[in-house]
């Protein structure tokens, strides 16, 4: 496709939103492990009324078209208010990335955010973020061969290509790990449980109360962003932000699966593992509810088909990191899951500088699944 049939324009109407919004569900035909996300939260998480983050972001979508009109890539360059309040180090975003294989459609949609981001004053982009690290980020780099977890991104093998090609470097890699109960270690896992609980006395480790859900999740923030405060890329969550997050998750979570440990009495650590959803929402092949996603979707919720969960989020408070807590959350999901109906456990994503969490979860026999990046290259 010659450099000439490509033209770049900003979405500023709703006919355009939509055009950007259905690009995918056609794009990905051609690829079985994708996981159609539901459109009506994609539109949710593009609607600037109704999601939190943009009470400090902005967002500008954009789309490729060849000479004949046809979408050929999309693009949103994103503004994180909350990350230049913490970081100050003028980055911007980008995310929402889909682009047929082609470096020059994937240039005029990278200089087109890039383009928009120095406008509003930055000077470095970074992604993929969609919005933010809080939502769905990265690339896959590698794994392509299996369906996604949950809130886990998917793309063609060559994307990592065209982000090379046009300038960008990693800026961090993750990594999803996956453990199966025929496979799982627990003995070492035990052993260690055993020393952590002397060398700490007055450890306690429970389950989610949903009848305290609101009390619960605002510990769990509490936590989060205190032990998350360092870490790469970390930005805090507004209140909004997270009273949005809790709202989502209250409609899936397994509060089996979830759990806090208490020091004393004083809740220091917690995990979340999440049911996999991406295992019924593989049958909603076009990502609506209606007429006939919605009797899919419950069906495989409800009679077996979901066995798998994820764990996105643990943390531990910063006074207590160090003593090894993590290792009694791990345990607990893995030794919790089976009664629950659940076989297998994504944890995902680990940093790749956090050695730690990594030697504690390879020590139970987990092993990586997928590998994830996040790119980025300056603004001139």
């Amino acid at each position: 496709m010659p450099p000439s049939s490509v033209s770049v324009r900003p979405v500023t109407t709703r006919s355009g939103r939509k055009r950007f919004i259905d690009f995918p569900y056609a794009f990905y035909q051609d690829y079985p492990h994708w996981v159609p996300p539901l459109r009506q939260d994609v539109k949710k998480t593009l609607n600037t009324r109704k999601n939190a983050f943009f009470d400090h972001g902005a967002i500008q979508l954009f789309l490729a078209e060849d000479a004949s009109g046809s979408v050929v890539g999309r693009i949103a360059g994103i503004v994180n208010g909350m990350h230049l309040q913490k970081y100050d180090d003028g980055v911007g975003f980008f995310g929402f990335f889909e682009c047929v294989e082609d470096a020059t459609v994937a240039g005029a949609l990278f200089d087109a955010a890039g383009t928009w981001l120095r406008e509003q004053g930055l000077t470095g982009m970074r992604g993929p973020a969609n919005p933010s690290l809080n939502d769905t980020a990265g690339l896959l780099v590698d794994g392509f061969n299996s369906d996604p977890s949950i809130l886990m991104p998917y793309n063609p093998p060559y994307y990592e290509d065209l982000f090379v090609t046009h300038g960008f470097e990693r800026a961090m890699t993750m990594w999803a790990y996956y453990v199966h109960k025929k496979y799982v270690q627990t003995d070492k896992l035990r052993r260690g449980a055993q020393l952590v609980k002397r060398r700490t006395p007055g450890l306690a480790l429970r389950t989610l109360d949903m009848d305290r859900f609101e009390e619960e999740a605002r510990t769990i923030l509490d936590i989060y962003n205190d032990a998350w405060e360092n870490n790469w890329g970390h930005v805090p969550m507004t209140d909004a932000e997270f009273d949005q997050l809790a709202h989502d998750l209250r409609q899936i979570v397994d509060p089996e699966m979830v759990f806090l440990l208490e020091h004393e009495g004083t809740p220091v650590a917690f995990s979340i593992s999440l049911p996999n959803l991406n295992q019924a929402l593989q049958h909603v092949s076009d990502g609506r509810l209606f007429p006939l996603g919605l009797p899919k979707l419950l069906a495989y919720a409800q009679f077996g088909g979901i066995y798998e969960v994820r764990m996105p989020l643990m943390g531990v408070r910063k006074e207590y990191q160090g003593r090894a807590l993590d290792s009694l959350l791990v345990l607990a999901t893995i030794e919790n899951g089976p009664p629950n109906g659940y076989d297998a456990c994504e944890m995902s994503w680990v940093l790749d500088t956090n050695r730690r969490l990594i030697n504690a979860i390879e020590s139970v026999g987990a092993a990586v699944d997928k590998e994830y990046a996040m790119f980025e290259r300056p603004l001139g």
